[in-house]
């Protein structure tokens, strides 16, 4: 059973052990890319849509973190995104955080079992639990993020700030749809997106209707393709 502790500590610097497990894990090469951002802001709707898209091109397996049940990944199996032994749920306790960043080694011992399972894996994804905007991934867990963030948060979300926000390697602007309901100004979250991330991109989409998934599934099948280049 893949479970964390109520709150694991960790400073934020992996052990020694839990680098090389994360070592032996990675490998094979197989980009494991990371998926984070606020409950409610369309993770496990974009890690369906992706599996959706690619399952006929590249051999996936996913794991899901949820603080005290494996929600998601039973979401996902309901779907039938993926074969039921291609995803695992994670149990987090009450810090979905320190299960991908300061302690790893359940999300790590996740993928080790994905990889048994499914040796000839392609690609991988990490759902993380709902979190706030200081969550990160550990570089030792994933190779790629990407960040997930909601219109309906309201237009002031990208100039906020937060490493998911400025440092992820894809910002995913989501549910662009509920713009006008919700009083945003989609052009104000464009000019903050750009100065906030740089160069970085991001990707206005609403995963209800499939506005803006295809180019979200290119910018993964550049990662799996190695055209991404590599963080510094």
């Amino acid at each position: 059973m893949h479970r964390g502790d109520e709150h694991l500590g960790g400073g934020g610097r992996p052990t020694k052990a839990r680098r090389q497990a994360s070592t032996q894990a990675r490998t094979r090469g197989i980009p494991v890319i990371g998926i984070g951002g606020p409950v409610g802001s369309g993770k496990t709707a974009l890690v369906e849509s992706l599996c959706r898209k690619l399952r006929d091109r590249y051999s996936i397996a996913v794991v899901t973190n949820d603080i005290f049940t494996k929600e998601d990944a039973e979401f996902l199996t309901r779907r039938g995104v993926l074969a039921p032994d291609r995803i695992i749920g994670v149990e987090t306790g009450g810090c979905p955080h320190t299960a991908i960043r300061e302690d790893a080694s359940h999300n790590q011992e996740a993928l080790d079992d994905l990889l048994k399972r499914h040796p000839g894996a392609e690609l991988m994804f990490v759902e993380s639990g709902g979190d706030n905007l200081a969550a990160t991934f550990s570089p030792e867990l994933v190779d790629k993020v990407i960040y997930v963030i909601d219109v309906a948060a309201g237009d002031k979300i990208p100039r906020k700030g937060g490493p998911g926000i400025t440092r992820s390697d894809l910002l995913v602007i989501n549910k662009i749809d509920l713009a006008p309901h919700v009083g945003a100004d989609l052009a104000v979250m464009d000019r903050d997106s750009r100065k906030m991330r740089g160069d970085l991109q991001f990707i206005f989409t609403n995963l209800h209707s499939g506005e803006g998934l295809d180019r979200v599934v290119e910018w993964v099948e550049r990662v799996v393709t190695g055209k991404v280049q590599a963080e510094v």
